[in-house]
């Protein structure tokens, strides 16, 4: 009797581990002003496991701060990259997803006229979210990088179109963020308006000053500066400048992930490679292995944003995530299926 109890519990409990994350294939996707990002995933023990993945440069915000409209150019690329991902996404056998838009779809007058292009085409359904929303999935995306023993972290995301900002207290497991702030200012809006060859350093100091100008209210407003003083404060970011910083620092031949998430930078080390690739041309920094001809172009107004973010929090040292929305929709899409896993089990039980 003992034997056969056992297996029914553990029949019982392969039922319901096949059920949750386990029964499905996973796709999270991210529609910014300049990259259009796919993961799919299956999950595992500690995670997920990616098995597919798409990355391409579509710069949908192109020419957006003098419109206010997506280019037919911009849509025509984004277009491209977005039938490639439904492709995957069906030979992949992606049955929960999440497809999401950030700061260009926000702002553009025709992106609900790009959706419905998008949905004939494709099939894919794109949800615009807020900004609030955005900073919270980059957060959930790289959490776990955090360092427990710093009571307060600044987490930022340096995007085509805006810059995310959130303040954490770390001593509240359950609700750590104390605030966000979403500065109107990316890599793309940024080289449309003061171009992408060599920044003076008036514009490039006039970048810094307007983002500082950002960051110095939700200073003020949540005491960040005082606790830098007083109590540990940590730094995390996840940005194609911070990462493509990283591979510069490491010299990496070609860029890898495994050496650039998770690493750290000293601010000493960050402002002399910004010092460095100012001097440099749209072809030299192209030039670099870590940069290529897709972020030439927006590379230095990344390192503006970063630099203001530096100066006006002196922590002294940065950790590099490469990782973010995508991987924070991953893990809540197979949080919310284990959860109703558990709710579908409760009701057989009790019936």
């Amino acid at each position: 009797m003992a034997v056969y109890a056992s297996r029914r519990r553990r029949r019982d409990w392969q039922r319901k581990r096949r059920g949750g994350r386990w029964g499905h294939t996973f796709a999270a996707l991210d529609l910014g002003t300049n990259n259009c990002r796919l993961l799919v995933a299956k999950p595992e023990q500690d995670g997920f496991r990616v098995i597919d993945a798409f990355s391409r440069i579509v710069r949908l915000g192109e020419g957006l701060g003098s419109s206010d409209r997506l280019s037919d150019a911009a849509m025509d690329r984004t277009l491209v990259a977005l039938n490639i991902c439904a492709k995957k996404m069906k030979r992949d056998g992606v049955d929960r997803f999440r497809m999401v838009a950030t700061e260009a779809c926000r702002r553009a007058k025709n992106a609900d006229s790009f959706f419905a292009r998008v949905l004939k085409h494709t099939g894919l359904e794109i949800e615009v979210i807020t900004q609030a929303e955005e900073a919270r999935l980059a957060y959930s995306g790289c959490r776990s990088l955090l360092d427990g023993k710093e009571p307060y972290a600044v987490v930022f995301d340096i995007g085509g179109g805006s810059t995310q900002i959130l303040w954490l207290d770390l001593n509240d497991e359950d609700s750590p963020v104390r605030g966000w702030v979403s500065v109107p200012l990316g890599v793309v809006t940024l080289a449309d308006r003061y171009g992408t060859g060599c920044l003076s350093a008036q514009a490039y100091g006039g970048i810094v000053r307007e983002v500082d100008s950002y960051l110095e209210q939700f200073c003020v407003r949540h005491g960040i500066a005082e606790r830098i003083d007083t109590d540990g404060v940590q730094m995390l970011g996840t940005s194609g400048t911070v990462t493509t910083l990283v591979g510069i620092d490491r010299k990496l031949k070609c860029y890898d992930r495994l050496k650039v998430d998770g690493a750290t930078l000293d601010f000493a080390s960050i402002f002399e490679i910004n010092n460095k690739l100012r001097t440099m041309d749209v072809d030299e920094r192209a030039a670099e292995p870590c940069i290529g001809f897709g972020r030439a172009d927006f590379v230095i107004a990344g390192c503006a944003v970063l630099e203001a973010i530096c100066r006006r929090w002196d922590v002294r040292q940065l950790r590099v995530a490469d990782r973010g929305i995508r991987e924070g929709i991953l893990l809540e899409l197979m949080a919310q299926a284990d959860l109703e896993n558990l709710n579908d089990n409760e009701r057989r039980d009790t019936q």
